[in-house]
């Protein structure tokens, strides 16, 4: 499959994660711990079937642009194991903020959404509660076509929730969106 990189459109509310304790629903004047990521890497695996999207912005908000890259194109009418990775790649070896995430599974929700028709994420893990987190995906193709996949990780969201980043509240920790093709 022929590397495909593609101009992704960038949305970003924050480019941190909070790193948070059990009682922040208890203080309003509490303080957070911020974790710097700098890269998004977002897996989707079919056999041989390998399309991975990445955003990297070594410097953090505010300095160059981050750059994005798309590995291929996703194949019509095919079901993806996906698997989100954010790192802090300032750091020698870069740290893992995923484990963050997960071990702060309740506190965190990714949110997933295509403007392609026939393409749809649904979320496999879930928090101690039994409400999805969105680490682990299944991303599900329809017929041809292009567009973008937003991925979202949403702070403190309302769980559960109807599915849709806009109605989840919580605050933004990332938020990028990729352009992509399936054929």
């Amino acid at each position: 499959m022929k590397t495909i990189k593609l101009l992704a459109i960038l949305f970003i509310s924050a480019l941190t994660l909070s790193s948070c304790s059990d009682d922040d629903h208890d203080d309003d004047d509490h303080d957070h711990e911020e974790e710097l990521i700098t890269t998004v890497n977002y897996t989707l695996t079919n056999g041989n079937d390998v399309v991975t999207l990445s955003f990297v912005d070594l410097d953090g908000e505010g300095g160059s642009d981050g750059t994005y890259s798309v590995s291929g194109s996703l194949s019509a009418n095919t079901t993806y194991t996906g698997a989100i990775e954010l790192l802090n790649e300032t750091e020698d070896p870069a740290e893992d903020i995923t484990v963050e995430v997960k071990d702060e599974a309740d506190e965190h929700e990714f949110f997933y959404s295509s403007n392609i028709t026939g393409v749809s994420v649904a979320k496999t893990d879930t928090d101690g509660d039994g409400n999805p987190i969105g680490i682990e995906t299944t991303l599900t193709t329809g017929d041809t076509g292009i567009g973008t996949l937003t991925i979202i990780l949403k702070h403190e969201p309302t769980k559960p929730n109807d599915g849709t980043a806009d109605n989840a509240g919580g605050s933004t920790d990332v938020e990028v969106t990729f352009a992509i093709s399936v054929q």
